[in-house]
């Protein structure tokens, strides 16, 4: 199968670099690289829904030729959501969709971070657990990484769910039991945007739970996926 995996606000393809070593052989991990970073650095950020999810489901439907996994986490859920949605209205059912630490498409939780300053928005960054404060202390590293991650931010925070079709593929939800972002109640919502029912799985850790417990989640999306 192939894995593709779609990662956070802020986050680059390289989140997931260490996934496929993880893995076995014959599951081939693809991991997206939003623009505006990494080996995309030079390309302009997306900040709409409307726009990043059919580049997106474009760009994966060549991969159709073996089944289909999506991966996403944070703002990666809700864009692995919305990318299913328009792969099966190209005739194309991923096989499963996980969702990792974010609430439920249709529950509208009002963010303002994407207006803040770049110390607000640092902060935030802080508070979730996933940058290093030393990362962006310095006026030359904001200046580089700040700009796609305000992108990011400003997509996540004014993505707005609409009504039409739902995944029919197998819904899987993963959080952390110490997420500030979602908790299980919001996490269980998620049932409202999925036919057949969803699953759910808690582990240790907060938003970025799924870095020191990767092998779980790994060996989760495994035996999902079988």
């Amino acid at each position: 199968m192939r894995l593709i995996c779609l990662p956070h606000a802020g986050g680059a393809a390289s989140f997931f670099s260490d996934w496929s070593a993880a893995l076995p052989a014959e599951v081939e991990v693809q991991a997206v690289q939003y623009p505006g970073r990494g080996d995309r650095i030079a390309d302009p950020c997306i900040e709409s829904m409307d726009e990043l999810a059919p580049a997106l489901a474009r760009a994966i439907r060549p991969l159709a030729d073996r089944p289909i996994v999506l991966f996403g986490h944070s703002m990666g859920a809700a864009v692995a959501y919305e990318v299913t949605r328009l792969l099966q209205g190209w005739g194309i059912r991923p096989a499963h969709l996980f969702v990792s630490g974010r609430h439920s498409p249709g529950e509208v939780v009002p963010g303002e971070v994407h207006r803040r300053d770049d110390d607000g928005l640092v902060a935030d960054l802080v508070r979730l657990g996933g940058t290093a404060p030393e990362l962006l202390s310095s006026p030359e590293m904001r200046a580089f990484f700040l700009p796609a991650i305000r992108s990011d931010y400003r997509l996540a925070e004014t993505y707005r769910w609409s009504p039409g079709a739902e995944p029919e593929c197998p819904v899987t939800v993963l959080l952390g039991d110490a997420d500030p972002e979602v908790t299980p109640a919001q996490a269980e919502r998620w049932a409202e945007h999925a036919p057949g029912g969803i699953r759910i799985h808690q582990f240790r850790g907060d938003h970025f739970y799924l870095v020191p417990e990767r092998a779980a989640v790994l060996d989760l999306v495994m035996s999902s996926s079988s």
